[in-house]
Parts: structure tokens; sequence; C-alpha cells
């Protein structure tokens, strides 16, 4: 069995799946892939992460007021600093929906931050310290807490993750497969590189030596 053929057949399983499971199998294969070592509590963190943004009203919220009539902070940054002053039970939900958004959104959709003016660095400066901040936060024999610890110290290793699951996820028909394309043409993405290769897209540019050349 060829490997496309493997894809499609792996594709019309996962259909049978419930979406909880598919995202077990997802990060299981995400893990193994970017061959990174993660206990069950961090893996099932995931899972949830990814279950929880299965809805878009979750991740694109609506602008709402607070209890004194004040609009909710709408960046990152001033959510951070919302967080840092408020009591450690709102300090601790705000600082889990900051860095929990920083990881997906910098998963799922760093390629396109190649053409805006704030960075995916941005967000995953904000994801490592919000993350730091809500280990030490809760209460040490919280098991949450090394989950946090870790996120904190290898988000960029979760990124990377995260992006090879919403690749994989989006290879289903042709028109994926050029938006993967134009991904590596323009980031010069290696999950987008690696994911092209593995669907048998042999023959890609050079980046590395094209840059090379624009610069001299």
């Amino acid at each position: 069995m060829n490997s496309v053929s493997k894809n499609k057949k792996n594709e019309s399983l996962s259909l049978l799946l419930s979406p909880k499971d598919y995202f077990v199998d997802m990060v299981e294969d995400g893990l193994h892939h970017r061959k990174i070592k993660s206990d069950h509590l961090v893996k099932q963190y995931l899972v949830d992460l990814l279950l929880f943004y299965l809805s878009a009203e979750n991740l694109f919220e609506k602008e709402k007021l607070d209890e004194s009539g004040k609009k909710r902070p709408q960046t990152l940054a001033e959510l951070y600093l919302i967080a840092i002053n408020s009591d450690v039970v709102a300090r601790i939900d705000l600082l889990k929906k900051l860095a929990d958004k920083a990881l997906y959104v910098s998963g799922f959709f760093g390629d396109s931050f190649a053409r805006k003016i704030i960075d995916v660095d941005y967000y995953v400066s904000m994801g490592e310290n919000a993350y730091g901040e809500l280990s030490y936060a809760i209460e040490k024999q919280d098991p949450r807490r090394k989950v946090y610890s870790i996120f904190s110290k290898n988000f960029s290793e979760y990124v990377d993750l995260l992006s090879y699951i919403s690749h994989k996820s989006m290879i289903s028909n042709n028109q994926s497969l050029l938006r993967l394309y134009d991904n590596y043409l323009k980031t010069g993405s290696e999950v987008a590189k690696e994911k092209l290769l593995e669907m048998g897209i042999v023959t890609l540019p050079n980046l590395s030596l094209k840059k090379g050349i624009t610069q001299n």
C-alpha cells in the first residue's frame, strides 16, 4: 500500500472516531513524529485544548463588558496585565485563557503571522510567561503545576506539535495541498516541508539558498 492510499485509509477511519478519540490519536502521532516525550497529563491537556477550540466562539470571543461596564481586555498583553494584578482565582483563570490561546494560535495560525505586524514570537513570549506564572499561582500539590511548567519551558516544541497536527488535519484535498505549499514558500516552515515530502511533493525549492541570493 503506497503512502497516499494509506493516508486516505487513515482519513476514512478517523471519520468513525469521536472528536476526542481523533485528537487523542493526533496528539500521540504528533508527539511521536516530533520526538517529544510527554506524560499522560500533558497529553490529556493537549486533547482538551483541541476540543475546546473546536468551537470558533472560544477562539474569537465577542467584545464583552465587565461588571463595572468597562470593556474587557482585547490583547494578550492587556489580559496579562489584568491577570497579574487580580486575586488568585481570577489570575489563574485569566492566565490559563491567555496561555492556552497563545499556544493554540501559535500552532494553528503561526504561518499567517508572516504578513502581519505582530509576529508569532509575541504569542510565544506571552504564552511562555503566562504558563510560567500559572505554575507558581496554583498550589504545589496540584498536578497541573507540572503541566504548566512543562509548557512554559518547552513552549516552542508544543507550538511545533500543534502546527504538525494542523497541517496533517488540513490535507484532505488539492486546495489544502496548495495552501500548504504556499505556506512553505512564504515561511520556510519545516513542518510544512515535511508534510509536503510525505505527500509525495519531492521537488521543493531551496529556500535557504534563495534567501541567501536575495540578501547578496
